[in-house]
């Protein structure tokens, strides 16, 4: 009898975790009901102690959605008591708590005095500290979670006492995370089995799955683990996360379906739906997927060879061994067009997986028929990525208004800027290397500011000369770094928009209001 594989996505916290990747309350919530449509069974929403940002994402998110809503906590009362105020309204709260377990991070994470001299004292305290926390969270809702940091290096003697005793505490699933991505599947196999023999008490939880991606094994320890006796897997949409990332939600799941002559699980998710999660994802974060990514790569389902080609058309099962429409891809990317209306916009979006209000809806029509005038035929791409510019206006501090550039072989390149703050304009102008550099110089000049780019890309998001052009900015200062995104048929402005969102970023996040705007002539 076929087994259900519990799907627990992380992308809204582990995920986000991706240098530069952060995403404000409204695109987390845009996510969370995409994954609810996805039909993912757990998503875990963040950590809510870690910022009044993050707490009011999980509490949204909580308040609206269906399936269970999981936050992230320290074995802290204080991380504790504040995830289940994020959760408290939510249909199917999950409290996740964790203590670290591995000598290399018992060591590195508690080597002061306070937590004992020897590290078997040491292991004694988290062991209560582990039963502490879980019983604790345990007060607040039925649902807890318990996660044995980087159990991928940890003494199984030890690990399975640790388990052991977040079960007698309460814990309803229990996690076993491959934290750095070291452990082979054979390696990962042996654990799972060796915590099924030694743990009197394992049948009593759901055994979980978190596997990083540091040595491009994440997907295959996952698979196994399943095979072994976990039943939870945690993933992330496209694989993103922490370093190399995680395990792809995408992967595992077709994987799970297209070999079903090996294995006898299924899962709830809803296959229509990856390509469009995939790119709603990859939209907000601005970490775009390569092209050669499995299952929701550009290149995915294209084949050039001739012999490929040849095969193809003989028989698609020679060279595919899952169809394109299997994960939502649609041929036709044609969509809308200049003389579409408010309700055929609406209605893509929704199929798409954006909710917009009517608010929201007024400002993307406008949008909409802008781009419409450009490039006549409008694509789903272009309206993800539509879309994703109408959510960052939710927090613009400083808006271009203007720009003007001139460039060419033989002339310096001069860019010029407007940019307002509520009622007031200010104007700069700068020579660059380039017009993109120039453009970013008037935006310094304009603001008062000198920053790092730390990064800056540039990418096509649909086909042909009039296709709309993206462009993902990273900036530094010191130990932060703030990423930034804009899009336009002209990938001048499009890098602009995208430095100048960056920059809101970082200032918002510090609290800086630039000076130059306070002896700015109202209108001028």
């Amino acid at each position: 009898m076929s087994e259900k594989i519990i799907i627990f996505d992380t992308t809204l916290r582990d995920g986000e975790q991706s240098p530069g990747a952060s995403l404000n309350v409204y695109e987390k919530l845009e996510i969370a009901r995409q994954l609810t449509k996805l039909k993912v069974d757990v998503i875990e929403a963040g950590f809510p102690v870690s910022s009044p940002a993050q707490f009011e994402a999980v509490k949204r998110i909580a308040d609206e959605s269906e399936v269970i809503i999981a936050a992230l906590a320290r074995a802290k009362e204080i991380d504790i008591k504040t995830a289940f105020d994020a959760l408290k309204n939510a249909k199917r709260p999950r409290i996740h708590t964790f203590s670290s377990t591995s000598d290399y991070h018992i060591l590195g994470k508690f080597g002061h005095a306070k937590y004992g001299a020897t590290l078997d004292e040491k292991r004694k305290i988290i062991l209560q500290m582990s039963y502490d926390a879980v019983a604790y969270a345990k007060t607040f809702c039925y649902d807890v979670e318990f996660s044995a940091e980087d159990a991928g290096r940890t003494d199984i003697g030890y690990l399975a006492d640790v388990i052991e005793i977040a079960i007698e505490a309460g814990a309803t699933t229990v996690n076993i995370p491959d934290t750095v991505g070291y452990t082979f599947p054979s390696e990962y196999a042996s654990k799972i089995q060796e915590l099924k023999r030694r743990v009197k008490n394992i049948d009593k939880a759901v055994i979980s799955v978190h596997c990083h991606n540091d040595l491009g094994l994440a997907v295959a320890n996952s698979i196994t683990a399943l095979q072994f006796g976990a039943r939870q897997v945690e993933c992330t949409i496209n694989g993103i996360g922490e370093r190399a990332g995680n395990a792809s939600l995408e992967e595992i799941v077709m994987a799970l379906k297209v070999r079903k002559d090996l294995n006898d699980f299924y899962t709830d998710i809803n296959h229509n739906e990856i390509i469009s999660t995939s790119r709603m994802v990859s939209g907000f974060t601005g970490v775009v997927v390569q092209p050669n990514k499995a299952i929701v790569g550009e290149n995915a389902f294209a084949h050039e060879s001739g012999i490929h080609q040849d095969g193809m058309l003989k028989n698609r099962e020679t060279y595919e061994i899952m169809t394109p429409e299997s994960v939502g891809v649609n041929k036709t990317k044609i969509v809308l067009g200049r003389h579409s209306g408010r309700h055929g916009l609406k209605s893509r979006l929704n199929e798409i997986g954006y909710h917009p209000s009517d608010i929201e809806l007024t400002r993307a029509y406008t949008a909409f028929l802008e781009i419409a005038d450009k490039k006549k035929e409008v694509f789903d791409d272009d309206l993800r990525v539509l879309m994703g510019d109408e959510i960052y206006k939710e927090e613009e501090l400083y808006v271009l208004k203007y720009m003007h550039v001139n460039a060419g072989t033989k002339t310096i390149p001069t860019a010029t800027v407007q940019i307002s703050f509520e009622d007031k304009v200010v104007q700069e102008s700068s020579p660059g290397d380039g017009p993109v550099d120039a453009v970013f110089n008037a935006i310094e000049r304009a603001l008062g500011l000198k920053l790092t780019v730390e990064s800056y890309n540039v990418r096509s998001v649909t086909s042909g000369r009039q296709a709309l052009g993206e462009a993902i900015v990273r900036i530094r200062n010191g130990e932060e770094s703030f990423n930034g995104r804009g899009s336009s048929t002209d990938i001048i402005e499009a890098s602009a928009k995208a430095y100048l969102q960056a920059i809101n970023h970082y200032l918002l996040l510090n609290g800086i209001k630039p000076d130059v705007f306070e002896s700015c002539a109202s209108g001028k």
